[in-house]
């Protein structure tokens, strides 16, 4: 009997967990976009030990050829790369370095250079005899996906829109990879090529499949011509010959292969697609001249999916498959689930023969202004497994997440026991198409989130729960005055909620200075028996306090530093709750916030002023008091954040900026096309009015999380105005 019938398959390493540092330095007409300098990392060597907690084995880290050589390939600045390459090789943490990321290369050059692939090997020749040690090396991030945004949509420099080129670039992409590893090899002959791209798959109407099948062989055409694949039999063939390329320099590859070692596969909620020739259906932003192109996870019951992608990447090339890129730019809860989704799509795919290597955390740093695809830089931060907005990273849950994966072991998170929103029925914006799929194994019960309250504030929190897919219990403000066996007694009854979250009397200045010992009582020494007993059974609490502790003296906003000194029954309360709180659960989150609006349905006092202006009549308003006007579902949102994150101790969030409400309602009359002359000035506060601080605008010390009040006052005009007011 032939024994080698009998030897077992070599098991294929344990997947693993890598993480990345989101690395764009891409060009828009003459300007260059440096991710690395936008988050900071620039200039904080200590990132890198933060990043080596996270217990990933291999990081892709920038040494970038626009950054090190940027005005000439013979004066290279290495101090900067240096460092940091020295210091991941202290922390043992293995580099993947990538060369070009979404890049045209520095000025003395482009993806249209005919010298760009000599040109972009003499660099990497430069980088293996600097740093001989690295193994591992991506010459160019995504040359395909980069082609289609610089040659193809002229989204990136040097801005074409044509499939001449779109191919031109690929090609010069593709060649620049191979002589760039055969010129690291002549250094390292063991290096590895891991060798990236973006890889979705399109699903269309009848009419427009012919289209999606050219799109799913393009999406492979990067991998091919570095494996030597494409000759005259390959389907994508008379396209390139069409789009400009010669027979000849297609079939150079064939006579040079540079075989992945790794194959990278990015994966995006954007990444699978949907084309539908008809374009009424869709907004003006997703048509084109034939058809509709639109995020498939919006219309269509079934979508692929990673782990048949990853089977298909396996299959087709027979070389060990990593994900690259798993990143999602939403709520934290959904970051969670998003990369544990994928973790699992990737032991699915290795249960069934596949060798995947590794998941990869990208953006761990997080990432700025992808929304616009990376044309401009105007504030929207995505977080990662940090959050950099303070200046210093700040691990989030993900980063928990990445550690226990990295130990071998099962994240718990309640959380992550709901599926998330591309697995939920609300994830369709448009008339869906196909047949839903057999409904998942259910989940287990998660544990739920007790909202102590039912005014706006907690009505707020469970619509935005409910959205978000966490389980909430609500109680009614009454309970705040429970006894200790009552409130382990509603603990029971709620299931064990992992965390409490205040709700309950926010705002309410009026009815605290009417009732003060009653206020006092509730929403001090209740809140403060509540936060004892939730430290003592393991239960995170959040709860919210207000500007109005602050007096209003100050002349610059204040932090969470500042030094409390209250004018009215309200913020004495607040104030000693925050103390109080801190005192019986050290580990308990604070949120101090403003004056809000964004109330659902026009219920605050922006929406029912911009109302009765509609109306034709006047309001009278405050132009005196200034303070930081907050989106309520930005405040919400950042707040639910913080508590997954298992934050604690006191936190401002307010959108930043600052305004009085007769400002900020004649502001948004003014862009509703109403009057701001029918704002009028309070002459003179009524006797009934309590005080108020003069100046109550906040800012955050340890990261702005909300943003700018222009960009919440445009969020809450196109999503909540324009439906009640046009």
């Amino acid at each position: 009997m032939d024994e080698t019938l009998c030897t077992p398959p070599v098991p294929h390493p344990a997947l693993e967990v890598w993480i990345g540092v989101e690395c764009t330095l891409n060009r828009v007409g003459e300007t260059f976009l440096n991710q690395i300098e936008r988050s900071g990392h620039l200039d904080r060597l200590t990132d890198l030990d933060a990043l080596a907690g996270l217990g990933a084995r291999r990081i892709r880290y920038p040494v970038l050829w626009e950054q090190v050589a940027p005005s000439d390939p013979e004066t290279p600045d290495w101090r900067w790369t240096d460092e940091r390459l020295g210091r991941l090789r202290e922390l043992r943490l293995d580099p993947i370095a990538t060369l070009l990321h979404h890049g045209s290369g520095p000025r003395y050059t482009s993806l249209l250079d005919p010298e760009f692939p000599t040109k972009l090997a003499d660099y990497a020749r430069q980088v293996a005899r600097r740093y001989p040690w690295i193994t591992n090396y991506t010459p160019v991030n995504e040359p395909l996906t980069t082609a289609r945004f610089s040659g193809l949509y002229g989204v990136w420099y040097p801005h074409h829109t044509s499939e001449e080129s779109f191919v031109r670039m690929l090609l010069n992409e593709c060649r620049g990879t191979v002589l760039a590893m055969q010129a690291i090899r002549e250094v390292q002959p063991h290096a590895q090529l891991v060798q990236t791209d973006d890889l979705g798959k399109a699903q269309a109407t009848a009419v427009m499949q012919p289209e999606a099948d050219f799109q799913n062989e393009r999406r492979w055409l990067a991998y091919d011509l570095l494996c030597g694949r494409v000759g005259p039999e390959h389907p994508l063939w008379s396209y390139l010959m069409s789009s400009g390329a010669s027979a000849a320099e297609v079939e150079w590859f064939r006579d040079h292969p540079c075989v992945p070692d790794v194959i990278g596969v990015d994966y995006y909620v954007t990444s699978e697609r949907f084309l539908d020739e008809r374009v009424s259906l869709y907004p003006e932003r997703f048509r084109n001249a034939t058809h509709a192109d639109i995020e498939a996870v919006r219309v269509c019951h079934q979508l692929t999916g990673l782990e048949a992608l990853l089977r298909e990447t396996w299959e087709r090339y027979g070389r060990p498959v990593a994900v690259t890129e798993a990143h999602l730019g939403c709520t934290r809860e959904e970051q969670l689930r998003w990369f544990e989704m994928m973790w699992q799509a990737a032991e699915r795919a290795r249960d069934g023969g596949a060798d995947i290597r590794a998941v990869t955390s990208w953006a761990a740093l997080g990432s700025f202004d992808w929304n616009s695809l990376h044309t401009a830089f105007n504030g929207y931060y995505e977080s990662g497994a940090f959050d950099v907005r303070s200046g210093v990273p700040r691990p989030t849950a993900l980063a928990r997440l990445l550690q226990t994966r990295a130990a071998g072991d099962v994240p718990q998170h309640p959380a992550l026991r709901a599926p998330g929103f591309w697995e939920r029925p609300e994830r369709f914006f448009y008339p869906p198409v196909g047949s839903p799929a057999a409904s998942p194994p259910r989940l287990q019960a998660a544990r739920a989130l007790c909202i102590l309250g039912t005014g706006f504030l907690a009505r707020s929190l469970a619509q935005l729960c409910q959205e978000r897919g966490l389980a909430y219990r609500m109680l009614p403000s009454e309970a705040l005055n429970a006894s200790q066996a009552d409130i382990l007694e509603h603990l029971s009854v709620t299931g064990q909620p992992w965390a409490v979250v205040n709700a309950s009397g926010y705002g309410q200045i009026d009815e605290a200075e009417r009732h003060t010992r009653q206020f006092f009582q509730t929403h001090v020494v209740g809140l403060t028996r509540w936060a004892s007993v939730c430290r003592a059974q393991g239960v995170q609490f959040l709860t919210f306090s207000s500007d109005q502790v602050f007096e209003g003296e100050s002349a610059t906003p204040y932090t969470e530093w500042g030094t409390p000194s209250p004018v009215n029954a309200y913020g004495r309360a607040k104030w000693q709750a925050e103390r109080r709180v801190l005192e019986a659960h050290p580990g308990a989150l604070i949120v101090r916030s403003s004056g809000l609006f964004g109330i659902r349905q026009g219920k605050d006092l922006l929406g029912e002023a911009l109302g009765v202006l509609k109306g034709g009549g006047q309001v009278h308003l405050d132009h005196e008091h200034c303070f930081s006007p907050t989106y309520l579902p930005d405040l919400v949102h950042a707040s639910l954040d913080l508590l997954i994150d298992g934050e604690s101790g006191l936190w401002h969030l307010v959108n930043q900026g600052q305004s009085t409400w007769g400002d900020l309602v004649g502001t948004m009359a003014e862009r509703l096309g109403l009057s701001r002359q029918q704002v009028r000035p309070l002459t003179g506060l009524p006797s009934r009015q309590v005080a108020r601080p003069r100046y109550s605008v906040m800012r955050s010390d340890r990261g702005q999380l909300l943003p700018s009040l222009r960009q919440a006052l445009d969020h809450y005009y196109a999503h909540e105005l324009t439906p009640l007011f046009l």
